[in-house]
């Protein structure tokens, strides 16, 4: 089949706020529209002003391939995926040796220029470091403003017809200052989620629309590798992570409106030459469960300047289709601009689509880039994987040993999924079993046991173990001891310490340690002018000998009423 190309940049640009009234289709880029085009995708830029041969490079493999589709029919883009600047000094101003490049005036200029300098349109979405010029803006809102103005976007979201019933659509990150705990998390604001699902709604599937989606991080349930140091136990893997209602909704769309055929993403900084950096809608039974992914492949999209990339690959991203489907390619930066079909994948009928890999997985560094353990349930036709534990005829998890290696994985009876991966303990989504985040540290668990049991407790115990509890009467312990199926999650050491790990207030057990970066380099400098301090007051030749520690609230406790803020181990002698 004859496919025309679109070309799509991932990368980290980011939006404040969005109106779907302002949102205009951009049309087809040739007037004499068809069903071909080819889209080329950038995956996250990382601009570095002083090293830029690398996306001249890159400029020259795309564009003998956006003449040729130019002159074959003109429905041809660029999507750019964010993360446009590189988050380093990079000696850009003569005023400043400390701020950062990404999010500048001058980093969403020189973008935009590269952008528009391959002659064809391009879009972009914002990735979680496009709105990080903390020197030069005091808002995300003025971040925004500017990054919206260089690209020439009314709002951070954008639709653009590029053959016929074929839509690309676009959804930027919104938050960076404003973060409420991570400032990396790609947050897409609610104002963008509404403006999306009134799109799919009202481009059927069966009136033939097709949808090819593009964001800087993907979304849960999209089955991609991620990586566990940097976006399981960060919080930041998926798009809205921190945010359970937010974070299901990308995929329940995408389960429900088969009008979505692709979504691309970049984020993570990996390379495309493993057959999980593209995920298909459906798998073959004997291969394993139905994925339920609608009609939808998602593809990871990686990086083109060497430097950036965390496995070595320097790759986009090309999209070549027709009204009978389309392919993924693969553009090598590393190999000439070489491309390499990396799936193809033929439409059967409006709502069902089928894929193919074009090639086997090519060899990697497993133990170093490795894809993140992921629970299986099972189906009707599949029993859950090994890894599964069961509960006993007391309702409870015994206890087992914990080493680097253990493989294990269980429901709470609240509906939680929690499980073990590489010595740590990880909250899984609960629908997709996708990681969501860090709950116990592989340097608290290993060499411990853990396990799950009933807490449960009915009033008329309650009351009598609790009292002589100050601020725990009876009746306030007899309304949290309603759920007879309460559970406690506990860890056994050597010594035969007991630790019991609770969850979150609102019910999760993954911690949020990770916080707005604002707030963190705020801390940062009071904790330097503490050493200052310290080391003035105290006489000493150089502040690094300053003993200065941080505490935090909110401080946990099963007491009713505060009488102690104390941290022990760190600000008090330990308990232990």
């Amino acid at each position: 089949m004859k496919l025309v190309t679109a070309f799509i940049l991932i990368g980290h640009a980011a939006a404040f706020t969005s109106s779907s009234s302002r949102t205009s289709l951009r049309p087809v880029t040739h007037l004499n529209a068809g069903d071909e085009f080819v889209v080329g995708v950038l995956g996250d830029l990382h601009i570095d002003p002083r090293k830029m041969e690398d996306y001249e490079t890159g400029k020259s493999h795309f564009m003998p391939i956006f003449e040729e589709a130019k002159e074959s029919h003109g429905n041809v883009a660029i999507v750019s995926l964010g993360d446009l600047g590189e988050s380093k000094n990079c000696d850009h101003n003569p005023e400043s040796d400390s701020e950062l490049f990404a999010g500048t005036t001058m980093c969403h200029e020189m973008a935009a220029e590269f952008l528009g300098s391959m002659g064809v349109p391009y879009d972009v979405v914002g990735g979680n470091h496009d709105l990080e010029g903390l020197d030069e803006f005091e808002t995300d809102e003025e971040n925004l403003e500017v990054y919206l103005r260089a690209h020439n976007k009314e709002t951070p979201q954008f639709c653009r017809q590029v053959a016929d019933k074929t839509l690309l659509v676009g959804m930027g990150s919104t938050l960076f200052r404003d973060a409420k705990f991570t400032s990396h998390e790609v947050t897409i604001d609610q104002a963008q989620i509404d403006w999306f699902e009134n799109l799919v709604q009202t481009h059927k599937a069966e009136d033939g629309w097709k949808i090819f989606v593009f964001t800087h991080a993907p979304p849960n349930g999209s089955g991609l590798r991620v990586l566990q140091e940097n976006h399981v136990v960060n919080g930041c893997c998926w798009l809205n992570h921190s945010n359970e209602e937010q974070c299901q909704k990308f995929i329940n769309l995408v389960r429900e409106h088969r009008c979505i055929k692709a979504w691309f993403s970049g984020h993570f900084h990996l390379g495309q030459d493993y057959q999980d950096s593209i995920t298909f809608p459906t798998i073959d039974p004997k291969d394993g469960p139905y994925p339920n992914r609608g009609s939808c492949v998602f593809a990871q999209t990686s990086v083109m300047r060497a430097g950036t990339s965390r496995d070595g690959r320097q790759q986009s991203r090309l999209i070549r289709g027709n009204k009978d489907g389309f392919e993924i390619c693969t553009v090598d930066h590393q190999k000439e601009g070489k491309i390499r079909v990396d799936a193809t994948i033929s439409y059967r009928g409006d709502t069902n689509e089928v894929g193919v890999y074009a090639h086997e997985d090519e060899s990697y560094d497993h133990d170093k880039y490795f894809k993140v353990y992921q629970p299986c349930a099972g189906d009707k036709l599949h029993p859950p994987d090994d890894g599964f534990k069961r509960y006993d005829a007391d309702g409870n998890i015994p206890p087992f040993d914990v080493d680097q290696d253990t493989v294990a994985w269980w429901y709470m009876s609240c509906g939680r999924a929690l499980g073990m991966l590489n010595g740590n303990l990880i909250e899984y989504d609960s629908s997709t079993l996708a990681p969501l985040g860090l709950v116990v540290g592989a340097d608290e668990l290993v060499g411990k046991k853990v396990g799950v049991i009933n807490s449960g407790l009915d009033a008329d115990t309650c009351i009598m173990m609790m009292d002589d509890e100050e601020g725990m009467e009876g009746a306030d312990c007899a309304a949290l001891a309603g759920d007879l199926r309460e559970q406690a999650v506990v860890m056994l050491d050597a010594s035969g310490l007991v630790t019991v790990v609770q969850p979150n207030e609102d019910g999760s057990y993954w911690r949020k340690i990770v916080r707005n970066k604002m707030v963190r380099m705020k801390e940062v400098r009071r904790v330097k002018a503490a050493k200052m301090w310290a080391a003035e007051l105290m006489n000493l030749e150089d502040d690094s000998e300053a003993n200065v520690v941080s505490s935090w609230g909110p401080y946990m406790t099963t007491s009713g009423t505060a009488k102690k803020t104390a941290v022990p181990g760190l600000t008090a002698k330990s308990a232990l």
